[in-house]
């Protein structure tokens, strides 16, 4: 009996060893995430972090910008159903930047001319239309527009599925002090969350192991007019300029940017959804379903480069800010190089720039079809 209890002993001691072993295999994310859908670059982005064997997925937590906060959690949520995530936690984060308003935003448009794309404060996506090799950029008829707190029925159903209880900056702030400098925060809507987590934790950023933005533009070289006449404008940077100056200048470990110049360089084609749709996979049949649009693969690319870094070819390190001079560039990307920075605590960012495109679609494709 002693030689028995013994050997249980020892064998729960080397389970205890193995155990941080094995965690150590999974890297740690949490998803901050502009959630629109169904299906579209929001919600493939998070598949592709939840179909990835290597990550584990902390939470998801949801920030008004391409559509609104409810909306963006209800789709979310359903989406995890349909793909068989649901064991992954949702929080609702920000419902407003921090600063700029969409009445501001709209009174401004008369004096230093429109933008684009509103996100949840306007106008409907712009798609993709494929003519041959050439893809160009399509504006379809407006989305309807609707308050904040109104949510649309879903096409893809009604989620069964809750957000949690706690706010999404709290939670984000209680997995990193739980998991310190192991937890990589993926951020790929407006920062208004992790400007908020930055601000109630001044640790919070240097306690990560560093920030994963799509977000900012240097000079894209493009005919696409969202970016052609304004290159320094890009819409999770420009709709909380505030947030974003709050988290570019935090302490993180490493900054990742993806910015307008590679995402346009990256786009979702019929061939890919071709490919993705012979899948039966519940992640595939999700996509095959919903999402209909071709456009730039923005979110995905970020989520990938991640995962694997050998996917980026081109990059700059640079110091990045953003405008806060509330006048017609309010919002937009600044750079400087070391020699010509200014003396205000800016911080360096890893800026990609280029990709190995053909490695960066299988890896996706691949994904989706898990």
């Amino acid at each position: 009996m002693k030689i028995l209890s013994a050997l249980l002993l020892a064998l729960g001691g080397l389970m205890c060893t193995a155990a941080p072993l094995c965690a150590a295999q999974k890297r740690l994310v949490l998803i901050d995430q502009d959630g629109s859908g169904p299906g579209g670059s929001n919600q493939m982005a998070m598949l592709a972090l939840l179909q990835a064997p290597q990550v584990e997925v902390l939470g998801i937590t949801m920030v008004t910008g391409n559509a609104w906060r409810d909306e963006e959690t209800q789709h979310t949520l359903r989406m995890l159903e349909l793909t068989g995530h649901t064991q992954i936690p949702v929080a609702r984060g920000a419902v407003f930047p921090l600063v700029r308003t969409q009445e501001e935003t709209r009174l401004r448009a008369a004096l230093v001319g429109k933008v684009t794309w509103l996100g949840a404060w306007g106008e409907g996506p712009t798609t993709l239309k494929e003519n041959g090799s050439t893809v160009t950029p399509v504006t379809p008829p407006n989305l309807r527009v609707h308050g904040p707190y109104e949510i649309p029925p879903l096409p893809e159903g009604e989620p069964k599925l809750k957000p949690i209880d706690e706010d999404a900056v709290h939670f984000l702030i209680r997995q990193v002090r739980a998991h310190p400098r192991q937890v990589t925060i993926y951020a790929a809507g407006p920062l208004t969350n992790i400007a908020l987590a930055i601000s109630i934790d001044p640790e919070f950023a240097s306690l990560t192991q560093g920030l994963v933005v799509m977000g900012g533009s240097l000079s894209p070289q493009t005919d696409d007019p969202e970016f052609a006449t304004s290159p320094r404008h890009e819409f999770n940077f420009w709709f909380d300029p505030e947030a974003t100056h709050i988290a570019l200048r935090a302490a993180w470990p490493r900054v990742d940017v993806t910015t307008v110049d590679v995402s346009i360089k990256a786009p979702f084609t019929q061939r890919m959804l071709d490919e993705i749709a012979r899948s039966s996979s519940p992640t595939a049949r999700y996509i095959a379903a919903w999402s209909r649009d071709r456009y730039y693969l923005w979110d995905e690319l970020t989520a990938c480069a991640w995962l694997d870094p050998s996917i980026i070819t081109k990059e700059s390190v640079i110091y990045m800010d953003v405008d806060l001079s509330r006048g017609p560039t309010y919002g937009d990307t600044l750079t400087w190089t070391e020699e010509l920075k200014p003396a205000t605590g800016v911080r360096q960012v890893h800026a990609q720039l280029d990709l190995d495109l053909p490695k960066f679609q299988q890896m996706f494709v691949e994904l989706m079809k898990r």
